[in-house]
């Protein structure tokens, strides 16, 4: 049976849009596979973790009927990879095993039984749907991912707090040392509060996928899990589980000394002050005085780094120590022009945000140095 013909760049845009998630070591041989799973015309691409399940239809040629078999993903990929964009290439089965053929070029591949797929088992009680842009999501991700924890033993913090609140969308990450908070205001009220902790995982694959286009994703949140649709693909993970930190007790309010300057000479200095930090700590010494800010940096090898940017500000003379990596995130991750930083004195934490998109805030512990 010829289960699809089509060009190359067709299939393995479905094959890399579920991909993401496969592991390329797993205890289970099978979650390595993508399961196709053929209906009539259409043909489905599944993959799971265990914890997520992404799963895309196509509509592809081939022979009408029924199939469902699993096969390496990666391997499959990897040979679409190596044949021309626009060749087109066919998928074939037959005795346990999947014949891709593209030209004269032809590839036979060995199969496991799809009844042995372990499919996410889907919750019964999801709420009500409700849908954002995916440019506004991929956004809002974009202005806080780096701030999630990684391998934390606070496992709520591996991941991102998703808030839906009316008309207001917040994301919120930490990882104990920095915060990233981030607001969009949506077209459409949601019909009830949703709050969820989207695991690390699942965020970096959200982003990986959302587009910048006018589309829209849809949502729906169950007790301990996750629905989303968006470009013809269907997500489903799990949920964090925990209680996330009170956010709005770590964002500083009154903080008298602030100044606002050019993002991206603060990125450029801070990444060449960078070089001469030491790998464990990576810290920065920050100088702040009328007039002038001064960056300096220094290694077990005593060399140093001395960086200075004029700046308008009259405000308290302040030195204070971060790591710089933390401030490098925030501004790389950013494409305003301008930044406003606020600050107590060198003990306080400091307070980042960005005078074009009053939804966005960044605070950072400072470090002694």
């Amino acid at each position: 049976m010829i289960v699809l013909k089509a060009a190359q760049a067709q299939l393995l845009a479905a094959l890399q849009s579920v991909a993401g998630i496969v592991e390329r070591r797993h205890t289970l041989p099978i979650l390595a596979n993508v399961l196709l799973r053929k209906q009539g015309d259409a043909i489905e691409f599944t993959t799971s973790d265990l914890e997520i399940q992404v799963r895309a239809r196509a509509s592809l040629g081939g022979d009408s009927g029924e199939i469902a078999v699993t096969v390496g993903a990666r391997k499959l990929i990897d040979i679409l990879r190596s044949l021309p964009a626009e060749q087109v290439v066919s998928l074939s089965s037959a005795q346990n095993k999947l014949t891709l053929q593209g030209g004269k070029s032809r590839f036979t591949l060995q199969t496991l039984p799809a009844d042995d797929f372990p499919l996410v088992n889907e919750g019964a009680d999801f709420g009500p749907v409700f849908s954002v842009p995916q440019k506004t999501l991929r956004g809002l991700i974009d202005q806080v991912h780096f701030a999630m924890a990684v391998h934390d033993i606070r496992y709520y913090l591996n991941g991102i707090l998703f808030i839906a609140e009316g008309k207001t969308l917040t994301l919120v990450a930490t990882d104990g040392h920095r915060l990233a908070l981030a607001q969009s205001q949506l077209e459409a009220e949601v019909p009830s509060k949703q709050e969820v902790i989207l695991p690390r995982k699942t965020v970096l694959e959200l982003q990986r996928l959302l587009g910048e286009g006018e589309g829209t994703i849809e949502m729906r949140f169950a007790g301990n899990q996750a629905r989303f649709a968006f470009s013809g693909l269907e997500f489903v993970t799990k949920l964090v589980e925990g209680k996330f930190p009170d956010y709005n007790r770590v964002i500083p309010r009154h903080h008298k000394n602030a100044v606002v300057l050019g993002r991206a000479p603060l990125l450029a200095s801070l990444q060449r002050a960078a070089i001469l930090t030491s790998e464990k700590f990576k810290g920065v010494r920050v100088n702040i005085e009328p007039g002038v800010l001064r960056i300096a940096s220094s290694n077990a090898e005593q060399e140093e780094a001395k960086e200075e940017l004029e700046i308008d500000y009259d405000g308290d003379p302040i030195e204070i120590g971060f790591n710089v990596t933390y401030l490098i995130d925030v501004l790389a991750n950013s494409t305003h022009e301008m930044v406003k930083l606020e600050l107590q004195d060198s003990s306080a934490s400091a307070l980042f945000s960005l005078p074009e998109q009053p939804g966005f805030r960044y605070v950072v512990m400072p470090m002694r140095i």
